[in-house]
């Protein structure tokens, strides 16, 4: 089953409701909203904004997979009727690859892979990607979706932006609404690079590219030790370094990944486990054992999980394929365009009934939080060294991050994007179980609120704009010295308003979430008092074990 689209409308008429990918915002409450537009050109999506102007209506662009975890792209929904959702599923039709500037235009409906694979047929490269390949041109940029990279332009995308193409608001003298060119430039360009859709709805984008390019992946399989040490000679050593690291198994894995000459030997292929085509059994009985072993306290039971996935990744190189069919050994040679991303379980045939990717929602398959924190890199080390700390007072509470894929070590440029990092960064993701209700608390939840509050209060993390709970954006806008520029262009470009909504200030303000009886459970909010937590099910709200100024929801037999 390819993915459902992320825009269902009633058959009665009676409005449509917007999803993400995982089918659960974070808040679990139903985005809906009266009216769909999917305009197919760009004066059609002049015309889509003109009409909201016009009317005085909410406007927010979706598009075709619909991957951002916060509610960024639901439009206000009062009073009913006051707002419109704009996709550009349909936009999505031109891609000029202008091969005498080294750089090429595409529609922002258009998707990463039909836009890599364009670009590859002239002979050229996109240097960097998001691993993940399921996203459009507009939404690659509007949230700061990255790869790894500290060498040239760096690893985040939209520092290999060089045009965008915006539609704003205007007078009725100018039909209510306006497309803005924007080049390098021009002053509200680094605004517009990572916008998180507050200035407008981004039409096309035109980004630089290199000559074509291979690249050469081995995988390191070794101990964490030094780990602390070791990250920074890693990513300058190799351009589009990672590491992986595993800290319950203290196992760290080095990607040492490197561009070479087209005509070096090789045909490989990256399908990253992760992203392929997955057995909807295999995917229903991961999350039930998972479950079960939640619900279970059972940490031993996860911790086989977490040693049987490492083990198999280990086997196949994580899903490089040497030719494009099975790993034979290392190093995977292969095309930039090959490498750099994937997701091949976003074409799933529709004949195929049995394989989805393993967390569409309508299968009870893998359910899970992603938090992604991006560190200054100098502050690095010590947030690895208080993990360690943590993880050696009982490493094996670990292993249900390491079920999936440990913590995930990225490294970014310095960029002068408003909204994107100040200075040379690290990123680290690290998923873990989310439970099926709300009111559920999950085993060992308090050691993920401590490495969370850990990174983004201690450390002063900022978070991924696409990712993360409601409490990473605490404060944020304290954290971008450029913020205050943002929030001009924002004024300038959207005097009205119109494409904020109460969820988009959640984010962008960083005011925190709603305090309630379980609203620490999910991220809502930060616990102060036990009735944040769960206490009737033995969770009560307590200090950190090495960060002690966090205040976390940990399981106690003493009621």
């Amino acid at each position: 089953m390819p993915p459902p689209p992320p825009v269902q409308c009633a058959r009665t008429g009676s409005g449509c409701t917007l999803s993400n990918s995982y089918g659960v915002w974070g808040d679990r409450e139903d985005c809906r909203v009266p009216t769909v537009l999917y305009p197919t050109t760009e004066e059609e999506l002049r015309l889509a904004v003109a009409d909201a102007v016009k009317n005085n209506l909410k406007v927010k662009a979706t598009t075709k997979f619909s991957h951002t975890i916060p509610k960024l792209a639901c439009p206000s929904t009062q009073p009913a009727g006051n707002s419109i959702l704009i996709s550009t599923e349909n936009y999505n039709s031109q891609i000029v690859v202008d091969r005498s500037k080294m750089a090429v235009t595409a529609d922002s409906g258009v998707g990463l892979r039909a836009l890599i694979d364009a670009v590859e047929a002239e002979g050229l490269s996109l240097a960097a990607a998001p691993y993940w390949e399921g996203v459009s041109v507009g939404g690659l940029i509007s949230t700061g979706a990255h790869g790894s990279s500290w060498w040239g332009k760096g690893g985040a995308v939209h520092d290999h932006v060089i045009g965008i193409s915006l539609v704003v608001p205007a007078s009725g003298s100018q039909g209510y609404a306006k497309i803005l060119r924007l080049g390098e430039k021009d002053p509200s360009f680094d605004a517009a690079r990572v916008s998180l859709g507050l200035l407008g709805v981004i039409s096309k984008v035109t980004f630089s590219l290199e000559q074509g390019f291979k690249r050469s992946i081995t995988y390191s399989f070794t101990n964490d030790v030094g780990i602390e040490d070791k990250y920074a000679e890693h990513a300058k050593d190799h351009e589009f370094a990672d590491i992986t690291w595993y800290p319950s198994k203290h196992e760290a894995v080095y990607r040492i990944d490197d561009r070479v000459p087209l005509n070096t030997s090789g045909d490989g292929v990256n399908d990253f486990l992760g992203f392929q085509s997955t057995s909807i059994l295999v995917s229903k009985s991961t999350r039930a054992t998972e479950k079960a072993l939640d619900n279970a306290r059972n940490v031993d039971g996860k911790c086989a999980m977490a040693s049987s996935f490492i083990g198999y990744k280990k086997l196949i190189a994580n899903g490089l394929k040497n030719n494009n069919l099975i790993f034979t050994g290392y190093p995977v040679v292969g095309r930039q365009g090959k490498m750099q991303t994937s997701g091949s379980c976003l074409y799933s045939p529709a004949s195929r009934i049995d394989v989805s990717c393993a967390w569409d929602p309508r299968i009870n398959g893998l359910f899970f939080y992603e938090s992604t924190a991006i560190f200054p890199a100098q502050k690095f080390a010590n947030f690895i060294l208080d993990v360690k700390r943590l993880r050696d007072l009982k490493p094996e509470n670990f292993c249900g991050a390491d079920i999936y894929n440990g913590f995930l070590i990225r490294f970014i440029k310095a960029s002068n994007a408003y909204l994107g990092q100040p200075e040379d960064s690290i990123v680290v993701d690290f998923n873990y179980y989310r439970a099926g209700e709300a009111s559920t608390p999950r085993l060992n939840q308090d050691v993920w609120e401590e490495v969370e509050q850990m990174a983004f209060f201690k450390y002063g993390a900022k978070p991924h704009w696409a990712k993360n709970r409601i409490v990473a954006f605490s404060d944020v806008g304290k954290k971008y010295p450029n913020f205050q520029k943002f929030i001009a262009a924002k004024k300038k470009l959207d005097p009205l308003s119109m494409f904020s909504s109460k969820w988009s200030d959640e984010i962008l303000f960083g005011k925190g979430g709603e305090r309630y009886d379980g609203c620490a459970l999910e991220g809502q909010c930060i616990c102060s008092e036990d009735r944040h937590c769960s206490p009737g099910k033995g969770y009560i709200c307590q200090k950190g074990l090495v960060y002690q100024e966090a205040r976390v929801c940990r399981y106690s037999t003493a009621q």
